[in-house]
């Protein structure tokens, strides 16, 4: 499949935590034979990333590893002399090293960030390194291993997948986080000053929906070193995002055109300012290696002609929502009769409320034009028909998130951008999956020729 997917097909949206067990175990096997009674030839998930802190998939340790609370909590036993094993860590050695003891130097000073670290530990010192790599070396082993198992693990879900014709569609967010791996161990890709905390951070100006905009305060990349470093950091993650999915979503895409720069003083977005991005360098670096590369770009909110050119120039898929569709200009992409078939089309994603949860939220002339450009009578109608909507569409790719297919309201939300609280949490039950679910779907996916 080129990016663009030469088919027609309908995904899924469910994180893995989100299933009953919040594992990858027996319910990711059961959840594929759902997704292959009912047709549907992809499943899309949010980042697999070790989360920091909290539990939010977008702020993780690094940008490469993969969280173990994700996967079962046995997974199959490994040697160091199995010659898989070697075999990966030669292939990965370019991360997983100072990712394992960063891991540990964290665990051994009370997970502090690693810029309160002792001076020669936060500047890397080999000499204190390999001082405590040699005092804390079977726990430094114990990570590498770790990956290896997750990512042998997950080799086996993805031949599964793909036994069921199921492709694995997954998401990369365009920044890491500042008290990462990639930050600690490769300080030139990044701009940071002598102590290592960041001079300049990202987010983005304050817009319609916030009036001093996103501080996200994930630092900014040394784009100049990275171009001179042929983007190798970049194109290594992206190639290991590559042996876990099919497609990849990279998120706040319009970031490679140009970045919103805050410098770090600032406590709001308000006084930051833009910046050009060497993006299409990076991604003619990205095709010269790998080809026509799978990525869709997240080009949602205020996009300008140079982020849109940069996608088309790539051919690369952008994102639509049917939830932001019902507005007085003609010209808004997500209204159907503007979705081409180089999106990819949602009734709303991760961020979104459920569409019932939405519809709730309108006043009652929202609510009317809604049922009236839709062509339905009553509310209860509402959640079937902008389902119908995205499957009829012209999309090459239509995702519906699990919640909208089971009709559920804004208790099953998964994320409220702006807020930290309740986030993440929600999870299916197999009982809440009625039996007809599946039939049903498929049966739709067959009337818009979706099915896989």
């Amino acid at each position: 499949m080129n990016a663009h997917g030469q088919h027609r097909r309908a995904g899924v949206l469910l994180h893995p935590t989100s299933l009953p067990s919040g594992r990858l175990g027996d319910d990711a096997q059961r959840w594929l034979d759902l997704l292959a009674q009912a047709g549907v030839g992809l499943w899309q998930m949010l980042p697999l990333g070790v989360p920091l802190g909290g539990i939010s998939p977008y702020q993780c340790a690094s940008a490469f590893a993969v969280n173990h609370r994700l996967f079962p909590e046995v997974l199959p036993s490994v040697q160091p002399t199995d010659a898989g094993f070697i075999a990966w860590h030669q292939r990965q050695r370019h991360w997983i090293d100072n990712y394992a003891l960063f891991m540990v130097l964290k665990h051994h000073h009370d997970c502090a960030p690693w810029v309160e670290w002792p001076e020669l530990l936060r500047t890397r010192d080999p000499v204190a390194l390999q001082n405590f790599r040699e005092q804390h070396q079977a726990e430094i082993d114990m990570h590498v291993q770790q990956q290896y198992q997750l990512h042998a693990y997950w080799q086996t879900l993805r031949q599964s997948a793909k036994a069921r014709g199921i492709r694995l569609f997954g998401d990369m967010p365009i920044f890491v986080a500042h008290d990462s791996a990639d930050v600690w161990a490769n300080p030139d890709c990044f701009l940071l000053d002598e102590a290592g905390q960041p001079t300049l951070v990202a987010g983005v100006p304050p817009d319609y929906f916030s009036d001093t905009g996103q501080r996200w305060g994930n630092p900014q990349y040394n784009w100049e070193y990275m171009r001179q470093s042929d983007f190798i950091w970049w194109r290594e993650r992206l190639r290991y995002h590559f042996e876990f999915f099919d497609l990849v979503r990279i998120d706040h895409f319009r970031g490679l055109a140009a970045s919103w720069m805050i410098p770090v003083a600032c406590p709001t977005a308000m006084e930051g300012y833009w910046q050009d991005v060497p993006g299409e360098a990076l991604l003619q670096c990205i095709q010269q290696e790998m080809g026509a590369v799978p990525l869709v770009a997240e080009d949602l909110g205020v996009i300008t002609p140079d982020v849109e050119a940069l996608r088309l120039k790539f051919k690369l898929p952008g994102m639509s929502v049917l939830q932001f569709a019902f507005d007085a200009f003609e010209d808004n992409p997500h209204k159907p009769q503007n979705v081409t078939v180089d999106r990819v089309y949602y009734t709303g994603t991760h961020d979104n409320d459920t569409v019932n949860g939405w519809f709730a939220s309108l006043d009652a002339g929202q609510q009317a034009e809604v049922l009236a450009i839709l062509k339905v009578t009553d509310a209860t109608q509402v959640n079937a028909a902008m389902i119908h909507t995205v499957l009829a569409s012209r999309a090459n790719l239509a995702v519906i998130p699990l919640q909208d297919l089971l009709g559920l309201g804004s208790q099953a939300r998964m994320n409220t951008p702006g807020t930290t609280e309740g986030n993440w949490l929600w999870q299916f039950q197999w009982q809440d999956i009625p039996d007809d679910l599946a039939s049903g779907l498929h049966h739709q996916l067959q009337q818009t020729k979706r099915l896989k």
